[in-house]
């Protein structure tokens, strides 16, 4: 990044970090979900983007994460700022176990992809049978006030999430900006251009891939906590489905896999496109079924045709933001 683009990160900074002073309760609701949109997609990110491993079942990092820290709270208690300890643990675990699966026996590419969905799936099916996290009924976290902003156990009104989303999504930028300039990053590239090349240079292929593999699940677990304490319910069928998993991938697709901003600004554009359309339809009183999944495909199409590596390389290079 040039001089511009580090005052123009810092600007947006500034600005968001002043934001609830001037939002209301909807308008810090939508840049709540970008921002956790932002987070998860910067997980998925790291192991597509910069390593080139392609998971379309991160939905299972999401679900596990959130179960692990509101099992505890609801049953025991404890807050979520040490189930989030429990949480990165299983997910990482998770992502280890699955890695060693796959990396070990070399199955990539759409075998990948298609081992990640079954993982998600059978767990789905699992937590549906699990009575202790509520089944198919779901887990339902008590709220006991949301006036008074309690830290310790994650409780409060709309601005307290907002700037527990805000630290998230500049802690995972932050962390993916380091990582990408680190030996790591470099050794992720050049796994994710030839495979081939990068073990025959002498890298060890499978612990970076593995590396990737728990740090993305790691980090989609932890968004997975801060999403079970802000809707307080948690339903398999939904936290689970491969829908989520795509509404994961489609920030990093959309602003541009392997940049550190694309998932930001693909969240930005997906969040704001879609829930304009929904005011604009009821505003006209239309009823439109999967009127939200039916945009998100023509955004899609229109970017893979128009713009094939993503929103934020153009815009970048027309703000003149990058070398």
């Amino acid at each position: 990044m040039n001089s511009r683009a580090i005052c123009s990160l810092a600007s947006l900074w500034a600005i968001l970090l002043v934001l609830p002073a001037f939002a209301n309760s909807y308008v810090l609701s939508l840049a709540t979900l970008i921002l956790l949109l932002a987070c998860t997609g910067q997980a998925w990110n790291i192991l597509m983007g910069f390593a080139g491993q392609l998971s379309l079942g991160h939905a299972l990092y999401l679900g596990l994460g959130g179960y692990a820290a509101a099992g505890l709270y609801y049953h025991f208690g404890i807050g979520p700022w040490l189930g989030v300890w429990l949480a990165l643990l299983v997910c990482a675990a998770a992502g280890a176990f699955m890695g060693i699966l796959a990396f070990r026996y070399r199955v990539s590419g759409v075998y990948f992809a298609l081992l990640t969905i079954a993982f998600a799936e059978f767990t789905r099916i699992g937590f549906d049978h699990m009575s202790w996290f509520g089944g198919s009924g779901g887990l339902f976290l008590k709220v006991t006030q949301r006036d008074r902003i309690d830290l310790f156990n994650l409780r409060g009104p709309p601005v307290l999430f907002y700037y527990t989303a805000l630290a998230l999504a500049s802690g995972t930028l932050a962390l993916s900006a380091w990582a990408l300039r680190r030996r790591a990053g470099f050794y992720w590239l050049a796994i994710r251009e030839n495979e081939d090349a990068a073990r025959a240079l002498g890298i060890d292929v499978l612990k970076w891939k593995m590396l990737a593999m728990i740090l993305s699940a790691a980090m989609t677990g932890l968004a997975g906590v801060f999403m079970a304490f802000y809707y307080n319910n948690l339903f398999p069928e939904q936290i689970f489905h491969i829908s989520r998993s795509i509404e994961i991938i489609l920030g990093p697709i959309i602003g541009g896999i392997g940049t550190l901003f694309g998932p930001l600004v693909g969240a930005a554009l997906l969040t704001l496109i879609a829930e304009g359309a929904t005011e604009l339809m009821s505003a006209f009183g239309w009823q439109f079924a999967g009127m939200k999944q039916l945009l998100y495909g023509v955004i899609l199409f229109a970017v893979i045709w128009l713009l094939p590596n993503g929103v934020w390389a153009p815009l970048a290079k027309k703000l003149r933001l990058m070398r």
